[in-house]
Parts: structure tokens; sequence; C-alpha cells
């Protein structure tokens, strides 16, 4: 039986962050709804100090940008992006449309098409979030979306170029320098200034995350991707160092980010908490990972392997890393994760910046039913049907209009009647 050497917040408190949480973005939201541009430039200002004439971005002050930058940083963004653009460009070619004669004459199919306008959400705020750009505009600009709005928060004022070039180099049709709430919600709800769009992309704080929920249905969105999470499954082959390193490197997101160790070795889980006690005395970002740490984070020892995966699948996180003698019956049978990152030679951090995977994921249980963002989130499959004979259209036509009578569908039956009469002949 699993068994919690460290537990993290309890489920009482998190309920009631939260529904903290629904409440100012409601208030938020509705302001926008009510007060449009004239909202929208006073919650900028409350929260990132930030009201420019306009927050879009013109192609000279983009160019402007991206020519002030070191030509090592070009090239660094670049090399990203060929890897995130070559894993994507595979994943398109994957979605294929379909065409079946089902019965003679009876010809069903579908088709994938791009959603026409997508509003991408780069996070800034303590850190330039610059691989997210990577991972949504240039994703979106793969599946072949018409209208790419690319939206990030000013950094204590000033501009993130790297962000922006990341956007420019992606493929935004427009980048704007706004961040939080008030974005996402400007993007969705449209304003005098920039016309709704119909799908809303990225991750993002606690915020955010619920501004993209209580968005969902007036436009599509991605996931609830919030504050990030990580989980480590070890055994005895594991150290120590590694472990700690790579539950810190992602406690550093934010004060409220998870990261849970599920090991089968006692003597792992208390070097390791041993060890993050003595990272956090060096580590520069150890204001908000030990925050993390202590609120969020877990250890959870388990007798073997096959409970390990039992309790992972349980935990169902974001970003799972595996770390033992047998990272194979991880890969086989695990079924609830976001991404996972296999065996001590890549990490988490591969896959928030660089390898290709894309790095926007569920969080907070959601990869029980949701995969991450990737180029088929930005494509409809759409379906249609064409009856090419007379005899193929009475012959569906009768055994629907039987159908339709059974459920009492009246009408229903009447469009069959009339094409069984009308292409049955005697």
């Amino acid at each position: 039986m699993a068994t919690y050497l460290k537990e993290g917040r309890s489920a009482d408190y998190l309920f009631e962050a939260d529904q903290k949480v629904q409440d100012i973005v409601k208030g938020i939201l509705d302001d926008i709804r009510n007060r449009g541009d004239e909202a929208v430039r006073e919650l900028s200002s409350k929260f990132d100090n930030w009201s420019p004439e306009n927050f879009k971005l013109s192609e000279d002050q983009v160019e402007d940008i991206i020519g002030s930058l070191p030509q090592l940083t070009v090239e660094d963004l670049k090399f990203a992006q060929a890897q995130v653009r070559n894993f994507a460009e595979v994943q398109r070619v994957a979605l294929k449309d379909v065409e079946v004669e089902t019965l003679p004459g009876v010809i069903l199919g579908h088709k994938n098409i791009p959603v026409n306008s997508v509003g991408c959400y780069v996070p800034g705020g303590r850190y330039p979030m610059i691989a997210s750009a990577h991972m949504s505009v240039l994703t979106a600009s793969v599946a072949g979306v018409k209208r790419i709005i690319a939206s990030t928060p000013p950094i204590n004022g000033e501009l993130p170029k790297e962000t922006i070039a990341a956007m420019h180099f992606g493929g935004a049709h427009e980048i704007h320098i706004i961040g939080g709430v008030q974005a996402i919600a400007r993007m969705a709800l449209g304003t005098e200034t920039l016309p709704a769009v119909d799908m809303i992309v990225g991750p993002g704080n606690a915020y955010v995350a619920e501004a993209k929920r209580q968005l969902f249905g007036q436009v599509g969105i991605d996931l609830l991707a919030g504050p990030t999470e990580i989980l480590i499954v070890a055994d005895e082959s594991a150290d120590a160092e590694m472990v700690a390193t790579d539950l810190l490197g992602q406690a550093e997101h934010g004060p409220t980010s998870p990261a849970v160790l599920i090991t089968t070795s006692e003597s792992l889980a208390r070097e390791t908490e041993v060890e993050i006690a003595r990272q956090l005395e060096t580590l520069p970002t150890a204001d908000v990972a030990e925050v993390a740490w202590q609120d969020y984070g877990q250890i959870i020892l388990v007798q073997d392997h096959a409970e390990a995966l039992i309790e992972a699948d349980k935990v169902a996180c974001e970003h799972v890393q595996i770390l033992t003698t047998n990272d194979d019956f991880f890969l086989e049978n695990m079924t609830n994760y976001g991404a996972l990152f296999i065996g001590p030679r890549t990490n988490v951090a591969y896959g928030d910046k660089v390898i290709g995977t894309n790095h926007t994921l569920p969080t907070k249980l959601a990869s029980r039913y949701t995969g991450g963002l990737w180029v088929g989130k930005f494509i409809k499959t759409v379906t249609y049907q064409r009856v090419l004979t007379d005899e193929a259209s009475a012959k569906i036509g009768e055994y629907c209009s039987r159908l339709c009578e059974y459920e009492r569908f009246m009408g229903h039956k009447a469009q069959a009647d009339l094409r069984v009469e009308r292409y049955g002949g005697e």
C-alpha cells in the first residue's frame, strides 16, 4: 500500500483557492464584456503598469526588435523552432482525409479543416516564456490557421524581445503586448480594436486557466493548462541529485507548481529531501521553488513498479519522468500523463524548450481525458455524405423511415419517405 512520506496542501485549501480565482476572473470578464477596450486598458495599467497607445506591434517595431537581438539568440530560437516544426509537420501528415463507399452508391468521408482564427497566449510575468510561442504560434501555422493573434505581457514595463522574435518566426500575423485575463478576454470576446478569434490556446497561471474555462463554449480552447506539474517515478537505480534537480527545475515555475516523487526506495526518498534542501541553498529561483516544494511537494513510497504505475495513473500528472530499471514497463502501461520523459538522458526542460514535442500539456488530472496541444488541436475533422444512385437513396430511406417512426420523429420520417417515393420507382 502506498505511503505518503510528504503531502502537499489539503483538498479543502485547494478548493477554496480555486473558488477565489473563479470569482475574480468572472468579475474581470464581465467588466470587459460591458466596457470593452476601456476596461482592457484599465486592467493592463493596473496589473502590468502598461498602457501604450496601441497594444499591437507594427511590422517596423517587430523588425527593429529582432534586429536588436544577438545573432546567436536568433539562431537558437530558429533551432528550437525547427525541432518543433519538424515534429508538428509529421503529425499533420498523419491526419488524413478519408472517403469510402459504405454501400453501393453511398459515399461517406471526412475532411480535416484548420480553425480559421486562433489567439495564442504566451505567458510572461516572472519569466519570459519564449518557448510557448513555438508551441502555440508555430504549431497553429503548421496546421494552416489563417489568422494567428499572439499576445504576451510586458516584463517590468519592457518589451520581451526574444518572445516577440519567436512569435514572428513562428508565423504570427499580429503580435500584441498585453497579458493576463484581460489578454485572454480581449481575444476571445473581441473589442473595438480586435475582432474575436475562434479559439484560444496557450498555458498560463491559475487566472488565465480559469478565464479559458469560463470562456469555453463561446470560443474553443486547447485545454486547461494551469500551473505546471512534474511527477518522477524512480527506484533504487536513480540518484538523489538528479531527482532533486529535476523536481526543483519545475517547481521554480511558480509557488503553486506541484512536484511529486513516487519511489520504491525509502532511502532515495530520504536522500532526495536532503538534496532538495541542499540545492535550495544556492538555486537562484529558490524563493519560488522552495514555496512550491513546501506547499505542493509530495513523496509517495510504493512497494514495486506495479504499485508505482497505479499511483502514477492516479496522480495523472502533466510531466512524468521515468528513472527506473524497467522504463519500458511504464511506457507500455501508463495511461494518464501529458508527456513522458524516459530515462536519465532526457528531462522535462528538454521538452519545455527545444526537443520538439509540445509543452502545452494537461494539468489538474486532465490527462485522464485529453492529451496536450498539438497540430491536431487546430484541426476540425468534419464529415460529409453523398448518395450517388436512386436505388441507394431509396434503400437507405426505407430503413431511415422506420427508425424515425420508432423514435416518433415524424418530420424526420417525412424526409426519408420523400426520397423513397421520389427515387424508389415502383
